[in-house]
């Protein structure tokens, strides 16, 4: 019986495989990975500098422990080339695996801006548990930080790192914090809520340049400023994983598209997770990753089951200005309404209609969550 395989150990793979063994606890699967196959959660490293947590103490499981506790083979280390979805097996390293079941758990890529200059080797990002360990190593003997990128990656570690004690710089173009998920209250909230604790914001130039200065560097940003530092930390967003699935005649769009069933274009091929585009949404978050590990696994095991999407708040791990938004579903005609001070604000994003689509909250206006989710529409019922 030819194994069931999942390219990719994050949280995609780990749950949809943790789901899959409730159901079916005998049929073989195989993990590859091209990192150490270590078991960890990806939201937990950007909040692990302020606990003084190592690599290490992020790690729930090592490669060993998670074949013995879910009956699995993992792969690490590893790297999948290319799929032949006719002949049903894929390219390990240039060697042949076959498959009766492929799901592509790849996540997604930092995007890395192009930037000028002699230092580009102390730009740095953190997209897994290897890149947080080899930064972490890098950052200690430093003090200051400059961050690329105020959007929910970047607001997220530079309170992280400004609550263990670095100075931290963060540039943002876009001209507030989380400027694509918050209206431009609740963005002023969060920056607020930063800069109390010691953040520096630069709204409007870009990154242009990484120069090597002493030993450190000197960032030149756009508008003819520089801005001395001692590392830079690159947070300006990530892009799903679709070049694997492209070379193999899957349709891609931004993401890997799948239909309800998490099904490829492709026979026997099923994407979740960072990579994938369900229905037009390209989700990196937490609950529709979880809702589609329950789907994927009955499916897999002879049920065919459609993932559904509720109501996906996504929490913002900014302790000094607590943060969730739920962004209303892409196209929505509407507009944000707004009200309260200081770092408590209530927006309510409301159709043409007056139906209530999407909500962003902070500080202590985040008590409304519940009640909120209540009123919302389900994202995919």
């Amino acid at each position: 019986m030819e194994p069931i395989v999942v390219v990719g150990t994050g949280l995609a793979g780990f749950n949809l495989v943790k789901e899959l063994r409730k159901l079916d606890k005998e049929t073989p699967v195989v993990m590859l990975t091209s990192d150490d196959g270590r078991n960890y959660s990806k939201p937990m490293l950007s909040n692990g500098f302020a606990k003084n947590k190592s690599a290490d103490d992020l790690a729930m499981a090592q490669p060993e422990q998670v074949e013995a506790s879910l009956n699995v083979e993992v792969r690490s280390g590893v790297t999948v080339t290319a799929i032949d979805s006719a002949k049903k097996e894929i390219l390990v390293d240039g060697a042949p695996l076959k498959y009766s079941k492929l799901v592509l758990g790849l996540g997604a890529d930092v995007f890395r801006p192009p930037l000028e200059g002699d230092a580009q080797e102390l730009v740095y990002s953190v997209n897994d548990l290897v890149d947080y360990g080899t930064f972490r190593n890098a950052i200690a003997d430093k003090k200051k930080i400059f961050i690329l990128g105020g959007g929910l990656i970047g607001c997220e570690f530079a309170n992280d790192l400004a609550g263990a004690d670095f100075d931290v710089e963060v540039v943002e173009p876009l001209g507030r914090c989380l400027p694509t998920l918050l209206p431009e209250d609740a963005s002023h909230a969060v920056q607020k809520g930063l800069e109390s604790i010691g953040v520096k914001f630069h709204f409007g130039p870009l990154a242009k340049a990484v120069h090597r200065e002493g030993d450190g560097v000197r960032v030149e940003l756009s508008d003819g400023s520089s801005v001395q530092a001692d590392i830079v930390l690159s947070a300006v967003g990530l892009r799903p994983r679709i070049a694997l699935a492209k070379e193999a005649g899957v349709n891609v769009n931004r993401g890997i598209v799948v239909d309800r069933h998490l099904k490829t274009s492709a026979d026997d091929i099923y994407a979740l997770g960072d990579c994938a585009e369900v229905e037009g949404y390209v989700l990196p978050y937490i609950l529709p990753l979880m809702a589609s590990s329950r789907a994927l696994a009955k499916t897999l095991t002879g049920e065919p089951t459609e993932v559904t999407f509720g109501v996906m708040p996504v929490t913002i791990k900014t302790p000094a200005c607590p943060t969730v938004v739920c962004p209303a579903p892409h196209g929505t005609e509407g507009a944000w309404i707004c009200e309260g001070e200081g770092l408590d604000i209530k927006g309510l994003f409301r159709d043409k209609t007056g139906l209530l689509c999407g909500y962003a909250l902070t500080g202590a206006a985040c008590a409304e969550k519940q009640a909120l989710n209540k009123e919302l529409p389900a994202l995919l019922p």
